[in-house]
This record gives C-alpha cells, sequence and structure tokens, in this order.
C-alpha cells in the first residue's frame, strides 16, 4: 500500500470529533492513530454469500479525505465509483468543509479529485477523480429497495479500511429527527459509525440503493439505526448530478437557539446570533445577547412564521425555509419582546455564508 502523503498534514489538522446529544457527527474527523493497512482478507463473520458480495464490490469502494488548510478542518469519510471514468458518490457533508480532496482505492492508489455537483439538503455530492481509468465501478438500482431485505455497507469507520457492515433494511421514507439532518432515508440496523458517511448500501444483487448520511447512538455511544439517502439509477437526483447541478441549502444567515426554542410563549425558533453582513443581519434580526462568561443575559429575536407558515420551534423553522429556494424572498415573522414584527428576506446559498456553523 502506498501512504497517503495527506496523512501528516491531516493528523497534524485533526480537530477531534464533535458529538451532538444522541447524534453521532456525519463523518469522522481524521483519528490520531496510523493509517490502516489494506486487508485483503475478508472477515469471517460474514455469511458466504454474503462475503462473496463484499468481495465483488469492494474494489468500487473507496476512502475520501477532505481538507480545508484556512479553517483547519480536516476529515475522512467513504465514497464509491459509479462510472468508470471516474465518478465518485459520497454524502454532501464529508466534502463541504473542505477545499482539497483525495480519494484512496483498495489497490493501494490515491487519486486528487474535486466535487463536480452537489445537492446539500439531500446530503449527496459527486466526485471527479483525475486519474485515468476504467475504474470499477457499482451499478445503481433501477428499482426502490423493499423493507427486510438485507443490506451491505462498506466504510472506513473505527480505522478500517473499506471493511464490510451487515444489516436489515427496516424502514423506507424515515424522517429525521432533526431537520437539517437529509429527510425521506433509508433506515437500517447495520452498525454504522464515523467514517461510514458517504458510503454505498448495497442490495443482495450488488446495486447502491443509498449513500450512508447519519447514524442514531444511545447514551453508551452505540448504533442504534443508521440511514442512508436512496438512489435509484435515473431519479431526479442522480440525473441532476451527472448533470453538473450545485443545489446548496437555502439560508437567513441565523444561528438558533436550540435550549430555549418551542419553551418560551409563544412558542417560535429562538435566534442565538446573527451572521454579520448576511441577510438576515442586513433585515435588522438580532440574536441574543450574552456576558464577558458566554452566559445569555437576552433572549434574539423569535421567529414565529416563515412566508406564512407557523413555526412554534427550531426545526420548524429549518424545514420552512429549506421548503424555499436560493434567491427565494420569503416573509419572517417575528417577535422582539412580545412585539411581533415582519420583514422580507431573500434566501441565500450556504456556501455563501463560512461563518454560519448550522441552519
Amino acid at each position: 500500500m502506498r501512504v497517503s502523503p495527506w496523512l501528516p498534514v491531516l493528523l497534524i489538522l485533526a480537530l477531534g470529533a464533535y458529538l451532538l446529544p444522541n447524534w453521532q457527527p456525519k463523518f469522522e474527523l481524521v483519528p490520531q492513530q496510523p493509517q490502516p493497512q489494506i486487508s485483503a482478507k475478508l472477515p469471517n463473520t460474514l455469511p458466504e454469500a454474503t462475503q462473496a458480495l463484499f468481495k465483488k464490490v469492494r474494489p468500487a469502494t473507496v476512502r475520501v479525505e477532505s481538507l480545508d488548510p484556512r479553517t483547519r478542518e480536516a476529515g475522512i469519510g467513504t465514497g464509491f465509483f459509479i462510472s468508470e471514468t471516474g465518478q465518485v458518490l459520497t454524502a454532501y457533508h464529508v466534502v463541504s468543509l473542505g477545499t482539497l480532496f483525495q480519494v484512496s482505492t483498495l489497490d493501494g492508489k490515491s487519486y486528487r479529485a474535486k466535487v463536480t455537483a452537489f445537492d446539500a439538503r439531500a446530503d449527496v455530492a459527486l466526485l471527479e477523480v483525475q486519474g485515468r481509468g476504467p475504474f470499477p465501478f457499482l451499478p445503481l438500482a433501477a428499482r426502490a429497495p423493499r423493507v427486510g431485505e438485507t443490506v451491505l455497507a462498506v466504510g472506513n469507520s473505527g480505522g478500517d479500511f473499506l471493511q464490510p457492515r451487515r444489516g436489515k433494511l427496516l424502514r423506507l421514507g424515515a424522517a429525521a429527527a432533526r431537520a437539517d439532518f437529509p429527510q425521506g432515508t433509508l433506515e437500517m440496523n447495520a452498525p454504522l459509525a464515523p467514517g461510514d458517511s458517504g458510503g454505498p448500501i448495497i442490495d443482495g444483487l450488488g446495486k447502491a440503493i443509498g449513500v450512508v448520511s447519519y447514524i442514531s447512538v444511545d447514551s453508551s455511544g452505540i448504533t442504534r439505526r443508521s440511514y442512508a439517502v436512496p438512489v435509484v439509477d435515473g431519479d431526479n437526483l442522480i440525473t441532476a448530478l451527472r448533470t453538473g447541478e450545485k443545489r446548496d441549502t437555502p439560508v437567513l444567515g441565523i444561528e438558533l437557539d436550540s435550549f430555549h426554542s418551542g419553551l418560551i410563549e409563544p412558542a417560535g425558533g429562538v435566534i442565538a446570533r446573527v451572521v454579520r453582513g448576511s441577510p438576515a443581519d442586513r433585515a435588522g434580526l438580532l440574536g441574543g445577547e450574552y456576558d464577558a462568561n458566554s452566559n445569555l443575559t437576552k433572549l434574539g429575536d423569535v421567529i414565529t412564521t416563515v412566508g406564512g407558515r407557523r413555526t412554534r420551534d427550531a426545526n420548524e423553522v429549518i424545514t420552512a425555509l429549506r421548503s424555499g429556494e436560493v434567491g427565494d424572498t420569503v416573509t419572517i415573522g417575528y417577535l422582539r419582546g412580545k412585539q411581533p414584527r415582519e420583514t422580507r428576506i431573500t434566501l441565500v446559498a450556504r456556501a455563501s455564508l463560512p461563518n454560519l456553523p448550522g441552519e
């Protein structure tokens, strides 16, 4: 195996894992450990048929490394070839913070890559490998999957390199508990973990039916459920990616207060912070006030409607905003203290506000 030339840089820039309550981060920041060796040995815990399937599909899967030297963000995820010319499908959050990308394959080769298309709300991105093919690739399923079928994932979690995770498909069209995660996903009991994000979910015929997006964990860190964005050959999502479309998330430029949102009267999405120079800032929306120790001393504005739609907490605000498109102008109803106010704001692309941690 050729050792990745990025590894020393990535290890230096590693920031450590960031955990959200009851949710595992969507991708794994680079672990402080040596790069794992590629093993051709198959796990003996898999049934014979699954081992054969894993051996067949594994060469088409890759490790994806993302790096932004300016912000010191670095991370590792998974991806898979969907064409012999070098198109790699992965999760958008794996590459959203990076500017430099590298793809490592089972045969020990590493290639530079660039993002050619993405859909931020669906959490899917397409990379183009800068190397000479043909590359082994996974065909996309031509049908929707069936609940109860056994599925196989291949990923890079836990220091592994392109190892299998097996489970059952439990539900179609699953709704995430958080509005900033993709909705309408495949729910599985496959034991996925950070580092598997962006990897394929494969059916018994060796077809890719989904892209790993996020997982739910219990208080002890054990995976409860894992979720993947469904992909079907020729559907609107895949067609848009292959034609180079870049669909970013529409935002106002606010950070919401998840602790107080929905708990005040009347209920609404409480603004914690407004990004300077953002549309929300120009419209005069205000975030919370804090003392020298970062303790909240005064609540920010409370968003109660978006485009005439009642919003009772932060999740409902995000859902309403994401139902629009970049460039749409929406009417925001809000409270400042007890005084109702209203303003019109044009939504902008999430990528245009690099100082926005989440909306």
